[in-house]
């Protein structure tokens, strides 16, 4: 099997850089899925509700993105059977050719890690990467890379993200240079271990395009690492705003619209799949470079 920035990197190449989010919420679902549930009990209701929308929104997108990103909070939110729909989403997302990231944002030590890591990519969720949190140190990435080398996976670590507040920390300043600075060097060191045909690493950065200053910085400072950045369309972010994320060849960036592509639609509209198609193929034009 290829390394996964290849495999990311010929999803970028066939579809362009779109990585659609999928953050599933039962009060904005079709009104449509929504009635089609209610013999349901209360219980099982939204997890079935999810299954159906995930399944025909990734049908719906499939011309336009070859990168998808389940949030695990909207799943765990539910209980088990909201970890039936997690999964279900990974399979269906994989066996239809896109590459997938689960968005939990991981970060503990030693066993704890390990543990974390190996449901991530192994047999319980089979995803091809992972988000995770470096705030514990060295000793607390390095199940995470270990893993994703074993499987042939990939890891994006948090280093400058698209929220308000991040700068509280990411931004303090820590012997000359803010402190999302030296995030991103080790993130460059863990990266070049094992860098895949397409020149690039296994192990990405978060970087937010609600910081385009950060963002055009960070590129050049990490030549060799695959940016996840969140935070165009719905988070405010243009496309604009997110061209210095790519490289000269095109790669180097995966650019995540969740809400914007979702959900673009109101609860009740009987449209909402053409609504989908065309925020999908609108933020895949946008995108284009």
């Amino acid at each position: 099997m290829p390394s996964f920035s290849d495999r990311l990197a010929d999803a970028v190449r066939r579809k362009g850089p779109l990585c659609v989010g999928i953050d599933p919420r039962w009060e904005m679902l079709p009104k449509r899925i929504r009635v089609s549930t209610e013999i349901v009990d209360d219980y099982a209701r939204p997890s079935l509700g999810f299954l159906r929308f995930q399944a025909r929104l990734l049908e719906l997108i499939q011309p336009f993105a070859g990168i998808v990103k389940p949030q695990a909070a909207f799943y765990e939110l539910i209980g088990s059977t909201g970890l039936n729909a997690m999964r279900r989403v990974l399979e269906l997302a994989k066996e239809m050719g896109f590459v997938t990231i689960l968005d939990a944002k991981r970060g503990d030590i030693a066993s704890t890690a390990d543990a974390y890591a190996q449901a991530a990519f192994g047999p319980t969720w089979n995803a091809d990467a992972l988000t995770i949190n470096p705030y514990l140190g060295r000793d607390a990435v390095e199940p995470f890379l270990t893993a994703a080398k074993a499987g042939q996976r990939g890891v994006f670590v948090l280093v400058r993200t698209s929220n308000a507040g991040a700068g509280l920390f990411q931004d303090l300043p820590c012997n000359g240079r803010p402190l999302y600075r030296h995030v991103a060097d080790e993130v460059v060191k863990w990266n070049a271990r094992a860098l895949g045909a397409c020149g690039l690493g296994d192990v990405g950065a978060v970087v937010g395009a609600t910081h385009p200053r950060e963002l055009a910085e960070l590129r050049t400072a990490m030549r060799h690492v695959w940016f996840l950045v969140p935070g165009y369309g719905a988070q405010g972010a243009s496309a604009a705003d997110v061209k210095a994320a790519y490289l000269p060849s095109g790669l180097g960036a995966v650019v995540n619209s969740s809400r914007g592509v979702t959900f673009p639609f109101h609860p009740d509209d009987p449209q909402w799949e053409a609504k989908i198609v065309e925020a999908a193929k609108k933020a895949a034009a946008e995108l284009a470079h």
